[in-house]
């Protein structure tokens, strides 16, 4: 999750007497993700505040041999759930990653097992027509004409489903979106993934993907089991002969409609009811399109260059500041404008850094003190 010192004290805050009740699923495949470590040592923390131990109340999610892996087994961590090295995170739902916590939630992860597996059968079918995933990686060749040049609008029609688009966002475009492809040629592959759920949109941006610039296709992912509970009023008419589900059925169907007047390229994508079974169906059918869309424009859709890049210049930035901390310890009387610090480190050219990480340690009271432009060294 984020590495947000806010996140993490709501959080143990929210969870109050009961934190001595809580059990800590810590996942992360190296064991050295940052995100993941500092969230580990929040709790860590809040444990030994209260009086308890972490390892007496969590269990990993890691590779085995990891370095989250080898502190678990030495401190006596209640449970390892190993995982794969060549399992990505964006393709790791269906692995202990996602359904040890499924599991813990109540979830039919059988289901979901056996939804995915299914599908698995189907989409390695050699005939197009017949291979649901084949057909949805070509329907996103045509609707982006293979280079991306349409954004994908994901839109599901079902209250529970309204992570998916966030989960698609990742699984389609960490995956798709590369610079080159598999013969070193710079292409600049990828798709745009953003959405909400139906009829939420109606109300939200609709009005642009109707009359604004055409520059998306839609995705509506359609449930047509209104509810499997057999609560109070499930067929409840809100109007004479018409039930909200109704409602829900049409609203679709006239945006889909909406959409089309205005030539906006859609797909549907229609299940029976929303049940474990199908939602590992569903899972596994995009796991599946994305790997075929990558075949088809010649790019590599399980590597992430662009993320370790961005985490090789994060780990630039927190060296930086060391330096700056080291060098205003050194100089206890000098006062600096942060382009005065940055020439004084030889770093000219990042003295805008450098300003960001004085802002950041001043209002957090740390190592330095801030009068009108200049800084200077204070003790924490």
């Amino acid at each position: 999750d984020n590495t947000d010192p806010d996140g993490f004290d709501r959080t143990i805050r929210g969870l109050g007497v009961q934190l001595r009740r809580t059990l800590t699923v810590v996942i992360s495949k190296s064991g050295g993700t940052k995100e993941t470590r500092n969230g580990m040592l929040a709790l860590e923390d809040a444990f030994a505040h209260a009086g308890y131990a972490l390892p007496s109340h969590a269990v990993a999610v890691t590779g085995e041999g990891s370095q989250l892996d080898r502190v678990a087994q030495r401190d006596g961590w209640l449970k390892c759930f190993p995982m794969w090295d060549w399992v990505g995170g964006r393709t790791s739902v269906l692995s202990a990653v996602g359904l040890v916590p499924a599991s813990l939630q109540g979830v039919d992860v059988n289901g979901l097992l056996s939804g995915a597996a299914a599908m698995d059968v189907i989409t390695r079918k050699r005939e197009t027509r017949s291979n649901p995933a084949s057909l949805l990686a070509l329907m996103w060749y045509v609707a982006t004409n293979g280079r991306g040049e349409k954004d994908m609008v994901v839109l599901p029609y079902k209250d529970r489903l309204q992570l998916l688009t966030r989960y698609l966002q990742q699984l389609v475009m960490e995956s798709l979106g590369k610079e080159q492809d598999l013969d070193g040629k710079v292409v600049n592959q990828g798709i745009t993934v953003y959405g909400n759920k139906g009829s939420t949109d109606q109300h939200a941006y609709m009005q642009q993907l109707r009359d604004g610039v055409n520059n998306f296709f839609a995705t509506f992912i359609v449930c047509l089991q209104d509810t499997a509970r057999s609560g109070r009023s499930p067929n409840l008419e809100v109007d004479p002969g018409v039930t909200s589900g109704d409602y829900l059925n049409s609203f679709w169907q006239g945006t889909r409609d909406a959409l089309s007047e205005s030539d906006r390229g859609s797909i549907t994508i229609t299940i029976g009811k929303l049940n474990a079974e199908s939602l590992g169906a569903l899972i596994a059918l995009y796991e599946r399109a994305v790997g075929f869309y990558a075949s088809l424009v010649n790019i590599n859709a399980y590597n992430q260059p662009g993320v370790e890049a961005g985490k090789k210049a994060a780990s630039v930035v927190l060296e930086l500041q060391k330096r700056i901390v080291a060098y205003l310890s050194d100089h206890p009387d000098a006062e600096l404008t942060a382009d005065e610090l940055a020439k004084a480190l030889g770093i000219t050219d990042r003295s805008e850094t450098v300003f960001h990480v004085l802002q950041h340690l001043t209002i957090n009271k740390r190592f330095v003190n801030r009068h009108g432009n200049q800084y200077r060294y204070c003790q924490p």
